[in-house]
């Protein structure tokens, strides 16, 4: 079971490859939609089987996967956004940055004092290049609703993280923070929705040049 988990967890990386490469948000959207359902499905690889267990990853892969997708996808179709056009950096440079945060994530996991049976295993250098491409999907594109999607992939590379600690950490915790981040996006899409009436934009960088009268 732990080596299919591994096997995930290098599906969830190239996923992150497809979120840098993607212009399209509905696209990414599915992409951010697929990875959470991954994730969801992790734990019931690592642990023993139990109601418990199975209550939280239902709530993880319906929440991941369906619920904050749906309300990305409802944002999208109220701001009639269909692509991030103009990017701070372009797809091709951002591709690369993906790549070289992945290869370092592997070296700096190698670096790590690590429990011995967690050395060999994916969740650490998964987890920081999940975190790096969230970083980057958030700083390098215009759009908020790009922005939102690039906290969504932060939230996922803390979750990878947080599956080495299930055992001394109660899911409890994780569902917690899955419902912190759901009540987030619920209050982006609001404040995506009111930007996109109020400035006919989505684009963050218009923004900056707002000033007070």
């Amino acid at each position: 079971m732990v080596s299919l988990a591994d096997q995930l967890l290098v599906l969830v990386m190239l996923i992150n490859f497809i979120m840098l490469g993607s212009s399209r948000m509905a696209f990414v959207i599915r992409a951010v939609a697929a990875q959470g359902v991954i994730l969801g499905i992790i734990p019931g690889l690592l642990h023993p089987f139990s109601g418990h267990l199975l209550a939280i990853t239902v709530s993880i892969i319906l929440a991941k996967g369906v619920v904050i997708p749906y309300l990305l996808n409802d944002a999208v179709r109220k701001a009639q956004i269909r692509r991030e056009v103009e990017p701070f950096i372009g797809y091709v440079p951002t591709l690369l940055l993906g790549a070289v945060f992945t290869a370092l994530a592997f070296v700096f996991a190698q670096k790590l004092p690590l429990a011995p049976e967690h050395r060999d295993l994916l969740f650490v250098p998964a987890s920081i290049a999940t975190l790096m491409t969230g970083f980057l999907i958030l700083t390098t594109r215009k759009k908020a609703i790009s922005q939102v999607i690039g906290y969504l992939v932060l939230e996922n590379g803390i979750f990878i993280f947080g599956l080495l600690l299930a055992e001394a950490m109660p899911f409890m915790v994780e569902a917690g923070a899955l419902l912190d981040l759901l009540v987030g996006i619920f209050v982006m899409g609001i404040v995506i929705n009111h930007i996109s009436r109020e400035f006919s934009s989505v684009d963050t960088s218009r923004l900056q040049t707002l000033r007070e009268e």
